[in-house]
């Protein structure tokens, strides 16, 4: 049975995916680490301890096929495209084959220049979030469930 699995430390669209869910009637897993606190009436919250990548590493692991993964994590998303699970952003992107190895390269390019120290290194200072954002947000997760369901 589908299950939506969120990386839920930084995650600004959590009440969205639970109120989708609700409709749904769809099972949310959240997985944070042991340094944030999470509580929910609806969602099983996995608390995994601290480490790197070790969230991303839990969400994955217990992820299957058909699976909605809510990530900004470009290399979660590939992960999960890889289990043939669903991924889409916190922005509402639905990451997918066509768009998902862009995505990493322009990853590493930026991590490349970081490492080297050069200027232009670090990505933009992210737009503050809208209700446009929200609304794309719901609006694909919707597209995801009723695609994943039909």
């Amino acid at each position: 049975m589908m299950k939506i699995l969120v990386d839920a430390d930084a995650c600004p669209v959590k009440e969205i995916i639970e109120k989708v869910a609700k409709q749904k009637n769809i099972e949310v897993v959240m997985y944070i680490d042991s340094s944030h606190i999470l509580s929910s009436d609806y969602s099983k919250i996995v608390t995994i301890s601290k480490g790197r990548d070790a969230v991303d590493l839990a969400l994955i692991n217990n992820s299957e096929k058909g699976d909605v993964i809510v990530t900004q994590d470009y290399g979660v998303a590939s992960l999960a495209l890889g289990r043939s699970a669903y991924a889409i952003g916190n922005s509402g992107l639905i990451y997918d084959n066509n768009n998902i190895d862009k995505l990493m390269f322009e990853r590493f390019l930026g991590q490349k220049v970081r490492r080297a120290g050069r200027k232009g290194g670090k990505t933009f200072n992210p737009k503050k979030r809208t209700k446009e954002d929200d609304e794309r947000f719901e609006r694909n997760l919707l597209k995801i469930l009723n695609k994943a369901t039909s």
